[in-house]
């Protein structure tokens, strides 16, 4: 193949993938307000299952429902009728995935839990088909063709499909109030899940203390900079309370005010109401004030007391940016 054909592939795969996901907007009707409904008010998990590429389909959606506030398990088809069936309980309500809707486990399926008594919610491509006629609830996910030059390979039918668990899954999440902390509560190993939980003082703690007082020298302050590598130091008065900080930044706009700087102190060079930050609140908001005040460096404070610097890139080694 040519280069030039490769890309004109790759493009009409684009092209005929992108017609599926558009052609879905037509049938998301009342049938799909019903299924969101049933789901919302379910006391139960959601149970979805598949056969073939359907049945990956199916893990995908399980795992954004999960995601999003949604409790719902997987159950293969197949296996299903081969004991798994165990798993459905009564309160539960099932969706079942399939392109064509008249596959031999879809048929043997359907009835069983239909019987148990659980809606069954049917996501296929065929509306004459079993699954389509069976189903307590029917979203339509027909498309025109295969992106596959012999339109047998799921491509289309698959994107589709899984397009129509994600609005069935955003729009739970909407009804559920599921709040972005609520995400990240169930990511706790990512850095949404530090968003949560990761607090100033754990990083700060790692960080040296640098501090000078009010009537260090030029020399001192920078000595203080260079050796706890933060970009500032904090400036205490003489009963230890912080009176203000001295940054990298400050240090050249001294620079630039004064021609004979060897005789300045940190009284005379800080910048006073410095920013600061509680040890005990989460990073988050440390990079909220960051990002407010455009500065790269907080002070910490325990109870009022100077307990170290936070700076920004503390925040990015975690994620957090």
């Amino acid at each position: 193949m040519s280069y030039e054909s490769i890309l004109e592939d790759a493009l009409e795969t684009i092209r005929l993938e992108a017609e599926s996901v558009t052609m879905l907007m037509k049938y998301i009707d009342v049938s799909f307000v019903k299924a969101v409904e049933v789901l919302h008010k379910s006391t139960g998990r959601v149970v979805v299952s598949g056969i073939g590429k359907s049945a990956i389909i199916a893990q995908k959606i399980v795992a954004t429902f999960n995601s999003t506030g949604t409790p719902a398990l997987y159950m293969h088809a197949a296996d299903a009728i081969h004991g798994d069936l165990g798993m459905v309980q009564k309160d539960d309500v099932a969706i079942v995935i399939s392109k064509s809707g008249n596959s031999p486990e879809i048929k043997v399926l359907v009835p069983f839990i239909k019987n148990f008594g659980n809606t069954v919610i049917g996501i296929c491509g065929n509306e004459s088909s079993f699954l389509a006629k069976q189903s307590d609830l029917f979203l339509n996910t027909t498309v025109e063709k295969e992106a596959c030059p012999n339109n047998l390979a799921p491509t289309t039918s698959t994107t589709a499909q899984l397009v129509m668990g994600d609005c069935l899954a955003v729009c739970l999440l909407k009804l559920n109030n599921f709040s972005a902390r609520d995400f990240a509560r169930y990511h706790p190993g990512g850095a949404l899940g530090k968003q949560l939980y990761l607090k100033v003082e754990d990083m700060s703690k790692l960080n040296e203390k640098p501090k000078v007082q009010l009537n260090s020298s030029l020399r001192e302050i920078i000595l203080e900079i260079s050796g706890k590598r933060l970009g500032a130091t904090a400036v205490l008065d003489d009963d230890n309370n912080i009176y203000g900080i001295v940054t990298d930044g400050d240090l050249r706009r001294m620079l630039e005010k004064h021609e004979n700087p060897a005789s300045l102190n940190a009284k005379d060079i800080c910048t006073r109401n410095a920013k600061s930050i509680e040890a005990g609140a989460l990073a988050t908001e440390a990079l909220t004030v960051m990002r407010t005040h455009n500065i790269s460096q907080l002070v910490v404070t325990d109870n009022g007391a100077y307990a170290g610097i936070l700076h920004i890139h503390d925040l990015m080694r975690e994620g957090i940016i």
